[in-house]
């Protein structure tokens, strides 16, 4: 189903209908790289607004760091997404702040509607509810205020203040560029002059061709093009991903048909709540009073509870992510404490069934050998005998009744069958890796495993 209202993105006209999953880095070892990121070449020509937002995209001065550039999380050679394993980002003066959050791609953002409490759904079949808006939380509604956050966030780029931005600006080898793009007077007053740099980031998100290619073996296929036929397993996995009974991933992440020749983006923009493990591998969260609950905050602001645990329909919910390139990526939902995406599909698949793989147990004992049924692919790898399974462990009891109840994570009895067999997410899998970009038929290397 194709819809046009509503779904402008910022300054473009650009209408479209999409789809999503997502997550960023794993509490891994590895830090924020400091190498200059080759900036991306763009198919078409850009406009000069688009050429100063290339130059701010790469330029690692802008930071408080002089090390860290927009890239340095958002590397093009990793679909835009962090080139490491990190749960969340490091940034700040020195690099060595935690962020809050697990940094997402920024590829296909350019069809994303302003954040609304009752949206729309693509499907034509939902019913409407919260959807759109940039950010885990959808807290801002274009590109260019979203651009804003990093650039001045004291975990991020560790700006003071816009000015202290215009002036590197203003020093950059692109400042007559800058000057080109928005006039001769674009200087004199730092805060617009900070919109402008804003307004010149999104610009080269939403015209460089690199950031929305729609270059992946799924696109091929949807367009009918030579070399996209989907091998036996792949096609069982995309069977899978639409199937409301068994992986219903499709009543999220959405792949309905795109328009003017595109395909599908693999996310409704809808929020949900689906109680992702608390990663206490995210400074923040050492405080036991810091929980991180989406829309209704603690970063957002306007959907807060009226009161300590008073009920607010939105804790809990965040944005459903775009599952292009999921593939490439090493960390998964909002806060990474999954670290691949066959944890993040077995995640789904047995929340409910194995809890105590997910959440940690309280008064239990640990035995000193698991049995051998017991799974080794979740986040708790020691068995227990006894104890209560601290299930939802990030979420305030007072809101677990906003938890999401569909398929797979249908609220099933501990212990009973999971909706999903081992060949199902198998196939699954395979599938998901044809949404990855750069497809070259005759060239890419399909995995032996997804052939038949």
């Amino acid at each position: 189903m194709l819809f046009t209202s509503r779904f402008s993105v910022t300054a473009s006209s650009a209408v479209f209908v999409a789809i999503a999953l997502g997550g960023c880095g794993g509490s891994g070892s590895a830090t924020n790289t400091s190498t200059p990121v080759t900036p991306s070449t763009p198919t078409t020509t850009l406009s000069l607004a688009a050429q100063v937002g290339q130059k701010l995209f790469f330029d690692q001065s802008l930071s408080g760091s002089g090390k860290m550039s927009c890239a340095t999380c958002h590397d093009p050679n990793f679909a835009y997404a962090p080139p490491n394993n990190l749960a969340v980002q490091l940034g700040g003066p020195n690099l060595n702040l935690q962020g809050n959050r697990a940094v997402p791609s920024l590829r296909y953002k350019n069809i994303t509607p302003a954040y609304a409490d009752l949206l729309d759904n693509p499907d034509g079949i939902s019913a409407p509810g919260p959807g759109g808006g940039f950010t885990a939380d959808g807290r801002v509604n274009t590109l260019a205020a979203q651009a804003a956050i990093p650039l001045l966030s004291p975990l991020e780029m560790a700006n003071a203040s816009p000015a202290d931005i215009v002036k590197k600006i203003q020093a950059a080898s692109y400042a007559n560029l800058f000057l080109q793009a928005y006039g001769s007077n674009a200087f004199a007053d730092p805060n617009q002059a900070f919109t402008y740099a804003t307004q010149a980031l999104q610009a080269f998100q939403l015209e460089d061709i690199s950031f929305h290619p729609y270059s992946s073996k799924f696109d091929l296929y949807a367009a009918n093009k030579i070399g996209g036929q989907l091998t036996a397993a792949e096609a069982r996995g995309l069977k899978l991903f639409s199937d409301p009974k068994t992986g219903n991933c499709a009543s999220c992440h959405y792949q309905g048909a795109g328009i003017n020749g595109s395909s599908a983006l693999f996310t409704d923009f809808s929020y949900e709540a689906i109680g992702v493990p608390r990663n206490t591998a995210i400074s923040a969260n050492q405080d036991p009073a810091f929980i991180d609950q989406g829309i209704c905050g603690p970063f957002r602001t306007d959907h807060l509870p009226s009161s300590a645990n008073a009920p607010d329909a939105y804790c809990g919910m965040f944005k459903t992510p775009t599952l292009r390139n999921v593939a490439t990526r090493s960390v998964f939902f909002h806060n990474g404490v999954i670290t691949s995406l066959l944890q993040a599909i077995q995640f789904y698949n047995t929340r409910d069934t194995n809890p105590e793989i997910w959440y940690p147990t309280v008064g239990g004992t640990p035995l000193k050998t698991n049995s051998a049924n017991f799974p080794t692919y979740g986040l708790i790898t020691t068995q227990y005998s006894g104890g209560k399974v601290q299930k939802f462990n990030d979420l305030p009891t007072v809101y677990q009744s906003n938890i999401d109840t569909q398929l797979p994570l249908d609220g099933r009895k501990a212990g009973s069958t999971p909706p999903m067999t081992a060949q199902n997410i198998a196939d699954l899998l395979c599938f998901l890796n044809t949404l990855t970009d750069g497809y070259q038929p005759g060239k890419t290397a399909t995995d032996p495993g997804c052939v038949n």
